[in-house]
Formats: C-alpha cells, structure tokens, sequence
C-alpha cells in the first residue's frame, strides 16, 4: 500500500490538506489526531484527571476508538457513537494534547494506526507520522507555520462557527502546544529526516495542496 505522512504543529492546516491531497490521489485519508480527540473526550466525560498518568492509562482500556468511511468521509466512533462534531473544541485540544504525551494511550492507538496504512492507500496525518507511525512512508511532509498566523487561523475558524474567541490567548495556547509536543519524552513532534519541509504561512490552501501533489507524484 503507498502511504503519504503529512505531520507539523497544531494549527498548520494538517487535516484540510491532508483531506484535499487525499482527495485528488484517491487514497484514504486518516486523521490520527481525531482519534486522539476522541480518547481526550472519553476522559473529559468520565471525569478523569488528566495528569494522572495512572488513572489516564487505565481509563483508555475503556475506550473503543475506531473509524469507518462514508461517502469519502472519515467518521470517528467512540464506544459506538459518531463523535466528529464533538472533537473540535478548545477543552477537547488541551486535553488531547495532555493525553497523548502518556505512552498506553499512544500505543493503544498506534495499532490502529498501522493497520490502516498496512490495509490501505492512505494519507495520515498528525505530529509523529513519518517518524514513528508509518516510519517508511514513500512521501514525508513537515507542513508548518507561525504561531502568529496559525493563531489567527484558528481564531477565524473558531468565530466562524459563532464561537467567541480571543485570539491573543490562543496564541499563547498554540505556543504552550508547541512546546509540549516538542518535548515530550514519547514520540517528540519533529521532523522526519526524509521529510520535505512545506511553510504555508503565506500559502494559499490550493497552493499547499498543489506543492504537496507535485512533491509526492515525484518520488
């Protein structure tokens, strides 16, 4: 199966693009970060304290995370229920974010993870795809930005749903991700060796996609 790894930070436009390059080669797009928003969900609805690697560790055994496809359409079910428009919050990416640094929660997923490249055509991803999760990947993208203008990305996103949002104090959310994600001692966000490093701070989305299509077509 030929697989395509796009990781970066919070914020990069990952999903969006990995969604529209997935589209235009015909391959299954797997959005690994939903799953782990779907396993911080779990936690934040069974009450679990998040710094307690213990009890984190032991509620994921709990948690049944799989995905199906729709209609082209990634559908994340959590013990049996679709939980796509449930995902997206602010609450549900700090605690994504403080889950997946904890090595059962990472490994539990990891499997899944696999198996889906192993089965299918794919593009994945997430923060530790082409170093960790599919380690030989024909294509490795680090798709990344400015804290500025992913900040100002998700403060549009946000607002244009009809939610409030203050744009400086998601600066300072993205930066903190950063950091964590970046030092965390389980599958550090970094980039891959073999990976082309793609900045779409001044990029359109179409222009994003365009670079990506003619880098992976080419190898």
């Amino acid at each position: 199966m030929s697989q395509i790894a796009i990781d970066g930070p919070a914020g990069a436009g990952k999903s969006t693009i990995a969604r529209r390059v997935a589209a235009q080669m015909g391959y299954i797009y797997v959005d690994t970060g939903a799953m782990y928003r779907a396993m911080a969900l779990f936690m934040l609805r069974e009450g679990v304290e998040l710094s307690d690697e213990a009890a984190v560790a032991a509620a994921s055994e709990r948690a049944e995370i799989t995905i199906r496809h729709e209609g082209g359409e990634q559908v994340v079910v959590l013990n049996g229920e679709p939980v796509n428009g449930l995902i997206r919050t602010e609450e549900v990416s700090k605690a994504a974010s403080a889950v997946s640094v904890y090595p059962p929660v990472r490994a539990r997923l990891l499997t899944l993870q696999r198996r889906l490249g192993e089965e299918n055509d794919v593009v994945m991803d997430g923060r530790d795809i082409g170093t960790v999760v599919l380690p030989k990947a024909e294509c490795k993208i680090f798709l990344t930005a400015s804290a500025a203008v992913r900040a100002h990305r998700r403060y549009l996103e946000l607002t244009g749903r009809g939610e409030e949002a203050d744009e400086a104090q998601i600066l300072k959310d993205i930066e903190a991700r950063d950091a964590q994600d970046s030092t965390r001692a389980v599958a550090p966000l970094k980039q891959a060796e073999d990976a082309t490093l793609v900045d779409t701070s001044e990029l359109s989305i179409e222009e994003v996609t365009e670079t990506i299509l003619n880098i992976c077509r080419g190898r």
